[in-house]
């Protein structure tokens, strides 16, 4: 059978792999340790579950808009005014299956053949795949250790091009954790500006900071900024919400309006009864996401803790998302081998660094208990002091 040539482009998803390998492993008995999925371990709050039965109950089972629930809409278009200083209307709003879909209708929308889009490295493993979907061209900038895993205004200044049509920015980060200043936004917010190019903004980590770090959106910076400016978020992250596929796009209203366009020849409205549960999530007090948060930090110190005191590990300290990336570069190893290596001998499940863009890495995520933390670095301890 003759597939369609773009599938030839696409690589299939590490992260997803490694998962699925190490619940394969789990199913036969293994006592496996997995740091490799980026999916909070905590139930959907009592009131999401609670206000989704609710709608159930009220008979919410039918097609809804393609767009997205008007209540949740403005839900959303609230948030946006009162905590990023963002004046988007619900006409500027799309409810889409999850963040993934929002970013990947965008990509349809907006990118055609030929088209270039910027995308930092390391970069969550779906921005170059939706690119080339879409017939564009990534053009990725490797980033370092040494500068925080961020992108300067000098870099992005030097590979825009003519044909470059988006940038991605993603603070706080997937796969580093890392967190951009305000300084650092306002900064290439000027390059945006000065070569009026668009940037998506994801910020799908937004609510999970640590040590005083401040989200910026960059659309906030100013006017000029703001109209070049589309968001990407969700609820899967901050709420513990990930099987429930409720994201958004927001933007100028002639994207939205043509990326609705897409969606409805696509998969049409989200789940009815699931926006109800995400309209609670922002209309209900907050203090579920601060308990989450503050057992992140926690669970965040544990694993530095362990990762500094590793001979050969370089680690920088995320101030965002539940996410570490350390260096294995002193191992001689390169990420996969490192990977299925530590699978095999020690049962422990990380994501390899090649999956975003960086082979002398490998990403951690701490969205599980401290004693499966506490085992897993253990493990992950007596494994390299065997390569070394």
């Amino acid at each position: 059978m003759k597939l369609a040539a773009r599938l030839a482009e696409i690589t299939p998803s590490l992260t997803l792999a490694i998962d699925s390998k190490a619940k394969a492993m789990k199913r036969d008995g293994v006592d496996v340790i997995s740091f490799s999925v980026g999916e909070p371990d905590f139930d959907t709050p009592a009131h999401i579950r609670s206000a989704a039965e609710a709608a159930l109950e009220a008979g919410k089972t039918r097609y809804g808009p393609v767009a997205g629930e008007p209540q949740l809409r403005e839900a959303i278009a609230h948030k946006l005014q009162t905590d990023n200083n963002l004046c988007y209307g619900p006409d500027s709003i799309l409810v889409t299956n999850g963040g993934k879909h929002s970013l990947f209708n965008l990509m349809l929308v907006l990118i055609d053949p030929g088209d270039e889009v910027i995308i930092p490295a390391p970069y969550w493993v779906s921005y170059p795949e939706m690119v080339k979907l879409a017939g564009g061209t990534p053009v990725i900038v490797p980033t370092t250790i040494d500068s925080g895993f961020k992108i300067s205004p000098e870099q992005l200044r030097q590979v825009i091009t003519p044909k470059t049509k988006l940038f991605v920015l993603n603070s706080p980060s997937n796969p580093t954790g890392m967190v951009y200043s305000p300084d650092e936004v306002r900064a290439l917010a000027e390059v945006i500006v000065e070569h009026d190019i668009w940037v998506v903004s994801d910020e799908i980590y937004e609510k999970i900071l640590y040590d005083g770090a401040e989200h910026l959106s960059i659309g906030a910076v100013g006017p000029d900024a703001y109209d070049r400016t589309i968001v990407s978020s969700g609820f899967a992250k901050t709420y513990a919400m990930t099987g429930w596929r409720v994201g958004f796009l927001a933007g100028p209203p002639e994207i939205i309006k043509a990326a609705s366009k897409i969606q409805g020849h696509s998969t049409s409205n989200v789940c009815t009864f699931a926006q109800y549960g995400a309209i609670a999530a922002y209309e209900q007090p907050q203090d579920c996401v601060t308990e989450m948060v503050q057992a992140f930090a926690e669970r965040r110190q544990v694993v530095l803790e362990y990762l500094n005191a590793i001979p050969g590990f370089t680690c920088p300290r995320p101030d965002g998302a539940f996410y570490v990336f350390p260096s294995i570069h002193k191992t001689g190893m390169k990420s996969l081998d490192f990977c299925e290596s530590l699978l095999e001998t020690k049962q422990v499940a990380a994501v390899p660094g090649i999956a975003f863009g960086a082979d002398d890495c490998i990403r951690l995520s701490y969205a599980t208990s401290l004693d499966n933390i506490r085992q897993g670095m253990e493990r992950l301890a007596d494994f390299v002091q065997a390569l070394l």
